[in-house]
């Protein structure tokens, strides 16, 4: 019992840090129909800057604030200075530009700062040796604890932004239809950019938490969890938020189980192994994932 309720909190800690991030690539294609690859990587380099503000000097609350702010102006501006302008002549560019970007912000990531050793991070939460609760014999500590909360909370604000909300409304009907938004006066452009800028915004976030986790920064910080995010994302659907971090949750807690009882066929080494089958199992038999909405076409 021990042992199993450990792989349960163990995959929880995981599944909260892919829905963190899952839940932005589940604003950008609620908002604009679009996926971006390069959420990521995006959020790496906010966390950067989150940790820049920090080494100056200010509150580490007060520098991931920074950061997210940071984070919305990059992806407002990156969303009407690229993605804009090349999904007006192509659609399929979007996909192009997304992993041109990809590489762009990991290189000059790394064209700033790497010439730096590893930096530390420090955690938004208590992260202690004791700073932990037992349950049963099993470990969970305060910092997983408080990213799973953080999670649900934005699972909860997107909900009521999207049900709620006239503006949640715009982004749905943009990304429906944008042609038919721009005719009845929803400011298209305002709601493209704010998409963006509210994923990257929130990629933020939850790179300055896995950042505190892993405490030091590399520009390969984000790439795993982007992975288990697109595999969270794809099974729980790409606009449902719900749908993401349950997925998500159910992906870390799927993949530590599988590690912990399989070991000979899935170690530690193939747990990536698990993300990549479930996107292409879902790609395959259900595209909408599990939570998200079917298109019905006219014809």
């Amino acid at each position: 019992m021990e042992r199993l309720l450990q792989y349960v909190f163990d995959g929880l800690s995981l599944g909260s840090i892919y829905a963190l991030l899952a839940l932005g690539l589940v604003v950008v294609f609620r908002g604009t129909g679009h996926l971006n690859f390069a959420q990521g990587e995006m959020a790496m380099i906010c966390t950067f800057f989150t940790w820049q503000f920090h080494a100056w000097g200010l509150p580490l609350v007060v520098s991931v604030l920074l950061g997210m702010v940071a984070g919305f102006v990059l992806g407002a501006g990156v969303e009407v200075s690229l993605i804009r302008r090349v999904a007006k002549k192509s659609e399929a560019g979007v996909f192009v530009v997304s992993i041109a970007m990809f590489l762009g912000f990991n290189s000059l990531a790394g064209m700033i700062w790497g010439n730096l050793p590893p930096e530390e991070m420090p955690s938004l939460f208590p992260d202690e040796p004791d700073d932990f609760v037992k349950i049963f014999g099993a470990v969970w500590r305060y910092e997983y604890i408080g990213i799973m909360i953080v999670a649900l909370l934005l699972m909860g604000l997107l909900f009521l932004l999207f049900a709620k909300t006239k503006f949640g409304l715009a982004m749905r009907a943009v990304a429906s239809n944008p042609e038919s938004a721009r005719l009845v006066g929803i400011p298209t452009g305002v709601v493209l950019a704010a998409s963006w800028g509210i994923a990257a915004a929130m990629g933020a976030l939850s790179g300055a938490m896995v950042g505190g986790l892993a405490g030091e920064l590399t520009s390969l910080l984000m790439f795993t969890p982007f992975i288990y995010a697109s595999a969270s994302a794809t099974l729980g659907g790409f606009d449902s938020p719900g749908g993401a971090v349950i997925a998500g949750l159910l992906i870390g807690v799927g993949e530590q189980l599988a590690a912990g009882y399989a070991p000979g066929w899935i170690g530690q080494e193939l747990r990536l192994g698990v993300a990549l089958v479930t996107i292409f199992v879902v790609l395959l038999f259900k595209p909408s994932g599990l939570f998200g909405s079917t298109k019905v076409e006219r014809v």
